[in-house]
């Protein structure tokens, strides 16, 4: 029965360690499917996890309930009666800049994943999926986000840019940098390895953990992201080394 709604039977016996924020509360997620049946397998699969965890089976629900539920990450559904996941993400992210949310779509093109990153997305599920694939999805979410992270935190400095692990503020010069969760995540890693030259290839392993197919130009659209955000109007940082790959050194 689950098959038909895009759902693999879940496995028993996950031995995970358990993820909470800083402050010992529960991790919170919002599931955001018009399927009533899916949205509840999955706020079950969550729960089990030990995670806080709300839905809803339409954009206009959704948005609300993001503004007063304040989750940590988002399940969503593209496809919705009122309109489509992507506007619920530009919505959301109006008020919440770096929500990492995982996409939630029976669509399954290439073209269709880069197009839900390229809105903003974090990352992609196609149905049929498997409960535990969203649960190891979303855990990589929050530990990418620092979401669960605590304890004293380091900065990383590059030149004029700082990054603060443990605050996840950013700054170049006197000026604040806003980043999505991914944005933020492959800064962090340019700025662990500055002056080496890292291939899309690595940065497709770091960041995402896997390739999108071999869509290596997902990793041009978060660097042009980056660039926008880090080098514009600046002497720039972040180089591209023709057939191998970045670079982020100090500005000259």
């Amino acid at each position: 029965m689950t098959e038909d709604r895009g759902v693999r039977p879940v496995t028993q016996g996950n031995s995970s360690p358990e993820l909470r924020r800083p402050d010992g509360s529960p991790v919170r997620v919002l599931v955001v499917d018009d399927e009533s049946t899916l949205a509840e397998l999955m706020t079950m699969a969550l729960r089990m996890e030990k995670w806080e965890v709300r839905t809803a089976l339409d954009g206009t629900s959704a948005v609300r309930v993001a503004r007063e539920f304040r989750p940590d990450a988002v399940v969503l559904d593209i496809m919705l009666p009122d309109f489509d996941g992507l506007e619920v993400l530009r919505r959301m992210r109006t008020e919440a800049p770096m929500l990492p949310v995982l996409f939630l779509t029976a669509k399954d093109a290439v073209e269709d994943r880069i197009a839900g990153l390229t809105a903003g997305g974090d990352d992609y599920v196609t149905k049929p999926f498997s409960l535990e694939e969203v649960v190891l999805r979303l855990r990589a979410l929050l530990r990418r986000t620092g979401v669960t992270e605590s304890g004293a935190g380091t900065e990383l400095v590059v030149g004029d840019l700082v990054l603060d692990e443990e605050t996840r503020e950013v700054r170049r010069g006197d000026d604040q940098v806003e980043l999505t969760a991914t944005e933020f995540e492959l800064l962090r890693f340019l700025m662990r390895n500055p002056k080496r030259v890292l291939s899309k290839a690595q940065i497709l392993d770091r960041v995402w953990s896997y390739d999108f197919g071999g869509q290596a130009n997902i990793v041009e659209l978060y660097i042009s992201y980056l660039r926008k955000k880090i080098d514009a109007g600046r002497a720039p940082m972040i180089h591209t080394m023709r057939g191998a790959g970045y670079v982020l050194k100090p500005a000259t």
